[in-house]
């Protein structure tokens, strides 16, 4: 049941513990902690909206559409406070657009938190290992801080933490519905939001209205836990092609479109570059430059000629362009102020932890288990992306042996609306594979590299997503949507670009350099 104040067109608790968060108005709405148990204690999920433009008793209004960022961790709040009114202008003046920070995150109560302090998270941050192949010992560490992280887990974080998980948030999702006197969920779901996407519709099959996933990863994939097989696979097959598109598009640019040709620079992996700009310090190792580089591969459109401009400037010693990339998280600042420590968090690390190790069987605790997977996760890659893959079921081996319920498939269903699934031209093959899994679905494809439609703007995407949105439409099957632009210059590209409404596809490019795209990368 929800009360107090309004925000959008139900009515959800007010959260007096963030009173201003920097992402505006937020407020909670009510869930039980264990759907087991619906009368027992309760969680608080976490709403804001960007609201319609035409009032909710108006035939015009089509209700809300509930957006999911991806990563296990991302914060729908802060996604709609970055990018709502871009959303809008995508999809039209007749949606709610409603952002909600799934069980355990950010401003939803409880939130996973492992830390008693900022000061502490930040100290341990500085230990765990993000990208295992680096040196001799990385695979250890990392094995070793998980375990860390599990006797912290089991300390901290309560008798809550075994109710955090997908499953959970997609019932959480059904009862925002209900909240707003509604039977079937409008949704649109990026990267993880496209695997909460389908477990939703796998469960509730019947409740699917209009529901789009896009930027798709294997679900099956995704809650697979035996380290006998190279898990996320398919994540780094796609990245491996995407970057192809990066050296295929320089090469064709030449030296005058692209900033980079010239060969890699090659001694960063044994002379990581110093780095002091005015607002921040640090180095460049081969880790780093790996994390960012698969970051670019989200969004091409956007920032493969500043990556090329970052590769040109490590060549001549200079890692001040790379520092300088909005979506590189900033050195951390202690505050004198008390703080909610995780309210205003883009992507919630704790939470993105829990989600993961609780979605999946018990992972196996041994070190020789984790160097096995982690070998096997090398051969996945021919970019050596297979390092900071492996990472992401290590970090459970050491997670807390708790009793869990949570979603084993199957995956699929036939949904009372066939569901509209969008991939890109290079990663296509999680989208056609979960299309099998939903019959009548049908899958679009976005002729750019990267990972979801937002990774470049599309006019052709945004009116097959309006009309589906509207009134269920679907395009044909085997439909190829054109973008507008290219990661380099391309003057064939050029009379499509001023086609275009230049307020939209202005509004699409701030939010892609904004700091908040990180939330889709």
């Amino acid at each position: 049941m929800c009360t107090g104040m309004e925000l959008g067109r139900f009515a959800i608790e007010p959260k007096l513990s963030t009173p201003s968060s920097r992402f505006g108005n937020v407020g909670q709405m009510s869930v039980p902690l264990n759907y087991s148990e619906p009368h027992g204690e309760k969680a608080a999920i976490a709403i804001t909206r960007y609201p319609a433009a035409v009032p909710a008793d108006s035939p015009l209004y089509h209700g809300p559409i509930l957006f999911n960022p991806g990563s296990p961790g991302g914060s729908g709040v802060a996604l709609i406070a970055s990018a709502g009114s871009v959303l809008a202008q995508i999809i039209g003046p007749e949606f709610d657009i409603v952002g909600f920070d799934p069980r355990g995150v950010s401003h939803s109560t409880l939130h996973v938190s492992l830390f008693e302090t900022d000061i502490e998270r930040a100290l341990w941050d500085d230990v765990v290992v993000r990208d295992m192949n680096t040196s001799a010992d990385t695979v250890g560490r990392q094995w070793a801080c998980a375990q860390v992280n599990g006797h912290l887990a089991s300390e901290r974080a309560g008798n809550y933490l075994p109710h955090i998980n997908t499953e959970n948030t997609a019932r959480d999702m059904m009862r925002i519905v209900e909240a707003h006197g509604r039977e079937k969920l409008q949704y649109w779901g990026f990267s993880y939001g496209s695997v909460l996407g389908a477990v939703f519709a796998s469960i509730f099959p019947d409740n699917v209205g209009h529901l789009i996933i896009d930027g798709v990863v294997d679900t099956e994939d995704y809650f697979d836990t035996d380290y006998s097989l190279a898990l996320w696979a398919n994540n780094m097959v796609d990245a491996d092609k995407a970057m192809q598109t990066f050296f295929d598009g320089c090469s064709a640019a030449g030296p005058d479109g692209c900033a980079f040709y010239a060969p890699t620079p090659d001694s960063i992996r044994t002379q990581p570059i110093p780095v002091r700009t005015p607002s921040n310090y640090g180095l460049v190792d081969l880790a780093l430059l790996r994390r960012v580089i698969l970051d670019v591969l989200y969004a091409p459109q956007g920032y493969f000629a500043p990556l090329a401009e970052v590769l040109a400037a490590l060549t001549r010693s200079d890692g001040a362009p790379l520092f300088e990339l909005p979506f590189l998280d900033p050195t951390f600042e202690c505050s004198c102020e008390p703080t909610d420590h995780q309210a205003d968090v883009l992507l919630d690390q704790e939470a993105l932890m829990a989600i993961i190790c609780n979605d999946g069987r018990a992972v196996p605790s041994g070190f020789e288990e984790a160097e096995r997977h982690y070998k096997n996760m090398l051969l996945a890659s021919d970019w050596g992306f297979g390092g900071l893959f492996a990472s992401i079921r290590i970090s459970c081996s050491g997670w807390p042996d708790i009793p869990k319920k949570h979603f084993q498939g199957p995956v699929g269903g036939n949904t009372s609306v066939p569901m509209l699934i969008i991939g890109n031209t290079a990663v296509l093959t999680s989208a056609k594979k979960t299309v099998k899994a939903f019959p009548g679905s049908v899958v679009l494809t976005q002729d750019c590299a990267g990972h979801s439609s937002l990774a470049a703007p599309s006019p052709c995407t945004w009116g097959y997503v309006r009309d589906y949105f509207l009134n269920g439409t679907l395009p044909e099957t085997d439909t190829v949507c054109p973008v507008v632009g290219s990661p380099f210059p391309d003057a064939r590209l050029k009379a499509l670009e001023e086609t275009v409404d230049q307020s939209v596809l202005e509004a699409f490019t701030a939010m892609q350099r904004s700091r908040a795209a990180k939330l889709l990368l």
